[in-house]
């Protein structure tokens, strides 16, 4: 099968995370819960994990808190920050692990820039939206249906100019595209641990440039007499949110490794390349829609005229293709987009992909 659902998860991943993974399983126990040799390996790993994660996104690595994947860590950044009757502001693209735990919270939510890849409009969007009641601004760094790249420096200006905090998704910019939790500056920044960090599913990794609010309590392996979590943030031995990473921290520190060793310039030319031969081959055949625009990563949406969507994905499935068709969980991009009725099909590329695999597809769809 060609694997073009890079931007859901990853499949092929460095050998090294597999090799990891299997001696996790077999040399580590629970980090922080004992002194003998298995729980120091898994607290040493977990800390060499933070510090890759760190330099990665210029932080410290006491700013590194594990989740189980992107939504876990958005629930936490946003519930840290807004409560019931708030203003928050969100972009035009974002994904249901923004817009649904805020319409939970019950916030007063406030969207801007609905245009796609017009980055003139998000920016003024952002401009007119947040007021001196706004308490967050919630934006994604790329939309996970188009690629489009939101200018999230601009928005990150205005929200240190009007002093309100920011919380990024990288969902689908980390490990990709540069992100500095110092330079922006973010309140928090929010991925899996899955997708272009090249870890394993049930992974996620939550950023904190502002103090974060527990989601859950439970056992940390430190201060164990109190009735109350701990205030502090992770260090080497213990976690803020008391769970047991017996595998991910290795294999996920691997993929981290990969990534920093390749190169995230590398990587985002490459997956470009690979979106850019796709729309050229889409665009030049009948009875093609495809979603396009300057500031844009290794995903391109699409839809044939004469097909519903998700029929494409399925005939696509059985000639040996994985992509994605429908909303990706993500209404308000589709509805900023006009797709909301349609949907797409989508195409997210990963390192290990190649022009041959994009030629393929295309040679599929033209029959």
């Amino acid at each position: 099968m060609i694997y073009f659902d890079a931007a859901a998860t990853t499949l092929q991943k460095p050998p090294q995370v597999k090799k990891a993974l299997l001696y996790a399983m077999d040399h580590y126990a629970s980090p922080g819960r004992g002194g003998h040799r298995p729980a120091m390996l898994a607290s040493d790993a977990v800390y060499a994990c933070r510090q890759e994660l760190a330099a990665l996104f210029e932080a410290k690595p006491e700013d590194i808190v594990f989740t189980m994947n992107a939504t876990h860590a958005l629930n936490l950044a946003i519930r840290s920050l807004v409560s019931a009757g708030d203003e928050v502001v969100i972009s035009g693209f974002e994904h249901n692990a923004v817009w649904r735990p805020l319409n939970q919270i019950g916030v007063d939510v406030r969207i801007a820039g609905r245009r796609l890849f017009d980055r003139d409009d998000t920016i003024e969007g952002f401009r007119a939206a947040i007021t001196e009641n706004t308490k967050a601004v919630v934006c994604t760094h790329v939309s996970n249906v188009f690629g489009y790249v939101l200018p999230v420096e601009e928005i990150a200006a205005l929200c240190r100019e009007r002093e309100v905090p920011l919380i990024l998704d990288c969902s689908q910019s980390a490990g990709i595209l540069p992100v500095s939790l110092r330079k922006l500056p973010a309140a928090f920044l929010c991925m899996p641990g899955h997708k272009s960090l090249y870890g394993p599913q049930g992974t996620g990794v939550l950023v904190c440039g502002h103090a974060l609010r527990p989601l859950l309590a439970g056992g940390t392996g430190s201060l164990s007499e109190r009735a109350q979590m701990p205030e502090f943030t992770p260090k080497q031995s213990c976690s803020i949110l008391g769970a047991d990473y017996r595998q991910e921290p290795g294999t996920l520190h691997e993929g981290v490794r990969f990534v920093r060793s390749v190169g995230l310039s590398q990587i985002a030319a490459h997956e470009k390349m690979l979106a850019q031969l796709l729309i050229a081959e889409l665009e030049a055949m009948p009875g093609v829609r495809v979603f396009h625009g300057a500031a844009q990563t290794g995903v391109v949406s699409f839809l044939l005229e004469r097909e519903d969507v998700e029929k494409t994905a399925a005939r696509l499935s059985r000639q040996g293709f994985a992509l994605r068709a429908g909303l990706h969980c993500a209404p308000l991009a589709h509805e900023s987009a006009g797709t909301l009725q349609s949907g797409t099909v989508r195409a997210g590329f990963s390192v290990f992909n190649t022009a041959r695999e994009v030629r393929e597809l295309v040679r599929v769809l033209s029959c």
